[in-house]
């Protein structure tokens, strides 16, 4: 199925498909797929998308926000359930990486992924901060 699987760099991403992967990834926990007013304004704001499809369908996504430069903040890695533990999540980062390869990538991991990111190289940092908005 890997070798199914397309990847690329979309400037348009539909909020239905983006709901469902988030949904799909469990991510949709911590995301806010009930207000779609929301959810098409991260669609339509991210500057880095990179999609991963499986005959058509949207089955994994990195959405990121990028200066291009010093930093990119990687927002989303979403990835199916049923298209988990293949590789595609390190392939959307990889294809990231690609994009920006000057900048540092930062992201904030979900609670149940953790510890998928030292698996595939990346450092925990400590000294991360937010300030949650309304």
């Amino acid at each position: 199925m890997e070798s199914d699987i397309q990847y690329a760099r979309e400037t348009g991403l539909d909020s239905d498909e983006f709901i469902d992967v988030l949904n799909d990834s469990t991510l949709g926990e911590r995301r806010p797929v009930d207000n779609r007013e929301r959810i098409i304004r991260m669609c339509n704001n991210a500057n880095l998308i990179i999609t991963a499809r499986h005959n058509g369908k949207l089955v994994g996504i990195a959405r990121s926000l990028t200066d291009f430069a010093f930093c990119t903040y990687l927002s989303d890695l979403a990835v199916s359930e049923a298209y988990q533990k293949k590789g595609i999540g390190k392939e959307l980062i990889k294809r990231v990486r690609e994009a920006v390869p000057e900048a540092t990538l930062i992201l904030l991991a979900a609670p149940k992924a953790v510890d998928y990111y030292p698996k595939i190289g990346m450092i925990r940092h400590e000294a991360a901060y937010i300030l949650r908005g309304g």
